[in-house]
């Protein structure tokens, strides 16, 4: 099947053949034609199979029609409104709506948290058809009497999983209860929970339900390992991966912010080019590390899941799981990142033995074992990490084994036996004399033996002066 058997205008077919595509992807063939006939649609597929552009394309055909060049606010309603859990995956949303829809005369927007609102309140006072945004500053802008949304006619939640999951479910109704009640709604997502697909069915009215390949599956173009380390050379075994496999480009995830800076400032230390990706860096700051990341500046980018979801990097080879999700489901949208549009993909997940459990819950989701690869030579090696160097007593503090002494020659008043530190190279006198009495000098020998070690470990005292 071709893209002009899908009923697409011309206008975006131009597009997607400049875009280089020609065929569409399965989620495109059976997502397509009941979203040009305003059906509700529940979509579920592997993530990196084209389920933007599976609702983006008819979106803008069936907008189309309410396109103009005139430069009234009131001539430009929003008509359609897209939600996406996350900046980065809004923003490659509205991408893709104004790459495909570039010969179209339809204004689009993307609003987002994190940066300035003015410019955004002064974009949608402009009017726009199409508004993509995150469900917090919508509200946001809709308090601000900037969005009206009385208006939109198709309803759009990305990733609807993690947008129903991570805590936006209040926000959704409040924003659901702004909207028309006659309305097409579209939910799609790489996987959808039972709960969430009761949740949708509140949502959804009379949905066509696609799923493309079997729950809760990834790519067959992935192909997946674990190795099995203990926590102090987890870092260690990290950084001899990226060597000996001479990963150019890897996206490495963690379950925390904190872990991200930590894990990103130790590469650094040995030698990579790294950076960190979470939610506590300013948008200017997410965007140009994704940039230089996209772009070959950086060689390994430390992220929580935050990029597991919006994060399209052509050709993105390799996939390592730092620290394995406590959620199942969020390894699939982590591994997702990598083997996109037809290209081969690796996800090596480090387990340390509190984490088999989730390793099992992983596998039992996917319905197969993970293989345990061997640790490669350069790891295995035995090394002493950092956390046991700094445990390890310091030499000068090693107790020296004990002496057998004649009891006749321990003096009454003996100081207690220590060592006297070896750096010191300093000669010292044995704590208890081994001398016989009828030895040369061996009268007074104990006293004054134990007087020159009490010398070298008490302090001096300074004489009082009247």
């Amino acid at each position: 099947m071709q893209f002009s058997d899908l009923g697409l205008a011309a206008e975006l077919l131009r597009a997607v053949e400049e875009q280089g595509y020609t065929q569409p992807t399965p989620i495109q063939e059976q997502a397509i034609p009941p979203i040009l006939l305003g059906q509700d649609v529940m979509a579920g597929a592997q993530t990196g199979t084209g389920k933007t552009a599976a609702f983006t394309l008819p979106l803008l055909q069936r907008l189309k029609g309410y396109a103009n060049t005139s430069v009234s606010p009131a001539r430009h309603p929003v008509r359609a409104l897209v939600l996406a859990p996350t900046r980065e995956l809004a923003a490659q949303v509205w991408e893709s709506i104004c790459e495909y829809g570039k010969h179209i005369p339809l204004r689009s927007a993307c609003v987002y948290g994190g940066v300035a609102i003015e410019p955004q309140m002064k974009d949608l006072r402009a009017g726009v058809e199409i508004l993509v945004a995150t469900p917090g500053r919508l509200l946001d802008l809709v308090h601000q009497r900037c969005a009206n949304l009385s208006t939109v006619q198709i309803l759009v939640l990305d990733e609807a999983d993690r947008m129903l999951d991570m805590g936006f479910m209040p926000d959704i109704k409040r924003i659901l209860a702004l909207l028309p009640a006659q309305r097409q709604n579209l939910m799609l997502s790489a996987t959808f929970p039972d709960d969430i697909r009761k949740l949708g069915d509140q949502v959804l009215q009379a949905p066509v339900r696609i799923q493309i390949a079997p729950r809760n599956t990834v790519a067959e173009l992935v192909t997946h390992s674990a190795y099995k380390v203990d926590p102090l050379r987890k870092r260690e075994l990290l950084a001899d991966l990226i060597r000996s496999r001479d990963m150019r480009q890897v996206l490495v995830f963690t379950s925390t912010k904190i872990s991200a800076n930590r894990l990103a400032r130790q590469l650094e230390r040995d030698g990579f080019n790294c950076s960190a990706l979470h939610s506590d860096k300013t948008q200017q700051e997410r965007t140009a590390t994704l940039a230089a990341f996209k772009e070959g500046k950086l060689q390994v980018l430390v992220a929580t899941d935050i990029a597991a979801r919006g994060l399209d990097i052509e050709h993105l080879p390799h996939v390592i799981n730092y620290e394995l999700p406590p959620n199942s489901d969020d390894y699939i949208h982590r591994i997702g990142r990598t083997g996109r549009a037809g290209t081969q993909g690796e996800a090596i997940s480090l387990v340390e033995p509190e984490e088999q459990d989730l390793l099992a819950g992983i596998e039992r989701l996917l319905k197969k074992k993970i293989p345990i690869q061997q640790l490669p030579a350069e790891g295995s090696r035995p090394r002493e990490s950092t956390r046991e160097r700094r445990a390890r007593p310091s030499p000068r503090h090693a107790p020296r084994p004990a002496q057998s002494v004649p009891a006749q020659s321990i003096p009454a008043q003996s100081v207690p036996a220590q060592s006297a530190p070896a750096e010191t190279g300093q000669a010292v006198p044995a704590l208890f004399s081994t001398a016989r009495p009828g030895d040369a000098g061996a009268t007074g020998a104990p006293e004054r033996r134990r007087k020159q070690v009490a010398a070298l470990f008490l302090p001096p005292v300074a004489a009082k002066q009247d």
